[in-house]
């Protein structure tokens, strides 16, 4: 069992930047893969961000250039550093651990709201 906590979400003007957070505990040494999706209100859950053990990225095309995904493995912790934020960027965003590539996430955070203002 691995429990995640996300923090870091808030309210924010477009163009400002977050920083969101997602501790992990239990069984963290078999967790593989981190990652962030989000949800806005009324549309389906889509991916952000990933990265490996390894520290390989990958990123929804809608982020690439101003979201920065990374990690400290010391600290079983992911973070998301969002930048030149819009409006459309506003949704619940979730943190998530998978324990190998390629099967799906294993498990999910409650999930940090992030509004961005116009």
């Amino acid at each position: 069992q691995v429990q995640l906590v996300e923090s870091g979400g808030g309210l924010v003007q477009a163009g400002g930047s977050l920083r969101l957070s997602c501790a992990a505990s239990g069984s963290t040494r078999s967790i593989n893969v981190m990652g962030w999706s989000r949800q806005a209100p009324g549309k389906q859950r889509e991916f952000v961000a990933s990265i490996g053990d390894g520290g390989s990225t990958n990123y929804a095309d809608s982020v690439k250039g101003r979201f920065t995904i990374s990690r400290d493995s010391a600290k079983n912790t992911v973070y998301l550093q969002m930048n030149s934020l819009k409006p459309e960027d506003t949704a619940v965003y979730y943190c998530h651990v998978a324990f190998r590539t390629g099967t799906g996430w294993d498990y999910w955070g409650q999930g940090t709201q992030v509004t961005v203002s116009s």
